[in-house]
């Protein structure tokens, strides 16, 4: 009987010693390559580190700004800033395109030719021009100027005596042709904006502002006699030669035609209350249905 046991020998604890230092000579090899692709990265963080603490050390902290250097810092930033056109202007930009000068030729007394100017508004794709009937009522010849300097002249094709309202159709259009944009008089208030487009006294796009006065009005000018109703009061100025212009509202579009203004001294100038005849009724002369 052994008493060694079955496995048990005199060279056994040798073997044992000897497995021991080979796996733990394995085990170092291993942490030994782990630790030099472990050695970049350690590095760069290291670096990293001694830069931001140098970095700190070196670089004195941004001051913190004034009360004064705010305000003009946000000064400079407002002026820098480009604020959006007035409505004025944009509304003019849309209708000067479509804007006609009329200027008439009259028999006068003594047959001396009698001359006119007036206002008119180009309103669709064949030329049709909305003026009032009193700039062209008694004119032998009628001449155009639109707004790209094209000149012709015109015949009147619709007379709207009791709107004081007239069509005109010119013999020859420009290049490029321009119609407004019509607006819903209904729509407007008492208090809304409101631009007065035309030529008074001549001076060719002169854009007026003002807000509706009034609605409803009736007003018989001295000129026919005849008594309009229905009509838009306005405080944006209109003088001789605002006649049969566009009337516009905010978003640039025509709400009515300019007919007249009042004044109880019969001078024939503006003192704060001007006309125009709803673009619903003055547009139906040329064909548009009413609304």
């Amino acid at each position: 009987m052994n008493p060694l046991g079955p496995f048990d020998s005199p060279n056994s604890d040798g073997n044992w010693l000897a497995q021991r230092r080979k796996g733990t000579k394995r085990r170092l090899q291993r942490l030994r390559a782990q630790a030099r692709s472990a050695a970049p990265f350690v590095s760069g963080v290291l670096a990293a580190l001694v830069a931001l603490v140098l970095y700190n050390a070196l670089a004195p902290a941004p001051q913190p700004l004034t009360a004064r250097e705010v305000k003009d810092t946000v000064a400079q930033a407002l002026a820098s800033a480009t604020p959006p056109p007035a409505f004025s202007a944009r509304v003019y930009q849309a209708i000067q395109p479509s804007l006609v000068l009329v200027q008439t030729q009259a028999r006068g007394e003594n047959g001396k030719p009698k001359r006119g100017v007036g206002s008119g508004v180009v309103i669709d794709d064949q030329g049709d021009i909305l003026t009032s009937l009193h700039v062209v009522s008694d004119a032998i010849d009628i001449q155009l100027t639109f707004a790209d300097g094209t000149q012709s002249d015109a015949q009147v094709l619709v007379k709207q005596p009791e709107d004081d309202i007239a069509v005109l159709r010119p013999s020859q259009l420009p290049e490029l042709l321009v119609p407004a944009i019509l607006g819903n008089p209904h729509a407007m208030r008492i208090g809304d904006e409101v631009y007065a487009v035309g030529n008074p006294l001549g001076l060719y796009g002169s854009m007026s502002a003002g807000v509706v006065s009034g609605l409803d009005r009736s007003f018989q000018p001295s000129i026919s006699g005849r008594q309009l109703r229905g009509l838009i009061q306005v405080d944006a100025a209109v003088n001789p030669g605002n006649s049969g212009g566009p009337l516009l509202n905010r978003e640039g579009e025509v709400i009515g035609i300019v007919v007249g203004l009042v004044n109880p001294t019969e001078q024939d100038v503006f003192i704060g209350i001007g006309f125009a005849v709803p673009i619903n009724v003055a547009a139906s002369g040329a064909g548009s249905p009413p609304y």
